[in-house]
């Protein structure tokens, strides 16, 4: 795979569709299938999901493929089709970096996919520019986090960060905490630690003086952006402006590392306040990125009688999920 090269041809791309991101899958025993189309001009990584209500094939972020072209559109949803097959999986599940337009969602159900019940791959989010000056990104934030960010150096508060086993691990039991209070499932420590291993990921801390964590981040970094991929904190979150410090200071680093994008990853959809990330929006937003919608996960059916079946199980699981 010529990743450089694709990430010339589709700069929206990010790690899901990365080779780092097949090598975490692979460590994780997941089958990882890579395919390249009309000779380079797009590509697609895949993922074997073996999930008790039916195997399927996963395609986040992807495929990368000018959506423009009918004929390339054609003949990669033919080899999808056939490698599904190939692989006896009841479905496909694909999110492309497409915008939700009336057009872009028409192109979708005139191929021949259908909106699938559950989400793939932040399909709400804000995306910050990091081509912008720091006087700029100050100045495009919400005042009350202009303000909680200046509050977190009055206080003193600082942000470090590594790619440290030990800190994985610590990140981990912080998150599971985090979860229970927040209700939500958390990976497990050996994904995590997969993440650490293949992708390019760190984890940042925002501390006390006296050394005390309040907020955690993880980021990775892949092609032209970075992502704030998982988070956790302490109870001293509710209380001290740890989470503002950590995102600034990302803000900071990525910008003096070259990447033009950060993207927040995950906000709720407009006027759903009983959404699971409803009490992570207004955090986020505040940071004055544009908010941007992907068109939803699509799924392509290879068996239709199996795939009903999973359709109900997954629409149940979407309401208790508060998704």
């Amino acid at each position: 795979m010529n990743w450089p090269k694709i990430i010339k041809n589709f700069p929206e791309a990010n790690f899901l569709q990365s080779p780092n991101y097949a090598k975490m899958n692979s460590s994780l025993n997941n089958k990882v299938i890579t395919e390249e189309i009309e000779d380079g001009s797009g590509y697609a990584l895949m993922i074997v999901r073996n999930a008790k209500r039916g195997r399927y094939l996963e395609i986040p972020c992807g495929p990368l493929i000018n959506w423009q072209d009918q004929k390339t559109i054609k003949k990669t949803i033919s080899k999808i089709t056939e490698i599904a097959k190939r692989e006896k999986c009841v479905f496909v599940r694909m999110r492309p970096q497409l915008p939700a337009t009336k057009e872009n969602l028409k192109l979708l159900e005139n191929i021949g996919l259908k909106k699938s019940p559950m989400h793939l791959a932040a399909e709400h989010t804000v995306m910050i520019d990091l081509k912008k000056s720091e006087d700029e990104l100050l100045a495009n934030m919400r005042r009350q986090t202009r303000y909680e960010v200046r509050r977190a150096d009055k206080l003193n508060i600082r942000v470090e960060n590594s790619n440290s086993e030990e800190l994985f691990k610590e990140f981990h039991k912080i998150q599971v905490a985090t979860a229970k209070r927040q209700k939500f499932i958390p990976p497990d420590l050996k994904t995590l630690l997969a993440e650490r291993e293949s992708l390019n990921s760190t984890i940042y801390v925002a501390k006390t003086e006296d050394n005390q964590p309040i907020a955690y981040g993880l980021i990775i970094k892949e092609g032209k952006e970075g992502d704030y991929y998982e988070a956790a904190s302490t109870d001293l979150n509710r209380k001290l402006p740890g989470a503002y410090a950590l995102l600034w200071q990302v803000i900071k680093d990525l910008k003096k590392e070259g990447y033009e994008r950060f993207n927040l990853w995950g906000i709720a959809p407009a006027n759903q306040p009983n959404h699971r990330y409803a009490g992570v929006t207004t955090f986020k937003t505040g940071f004055g990125g544009e908010i941007i919608e992907y068109v939803p996960a699509h799924d392509l059916v290879i068996s239709k009688i199996k795939y009903l079946k999973n359709l109900a199980v997954e629409t149940v699981r979407k309401k208790k999920r508060h998704l």
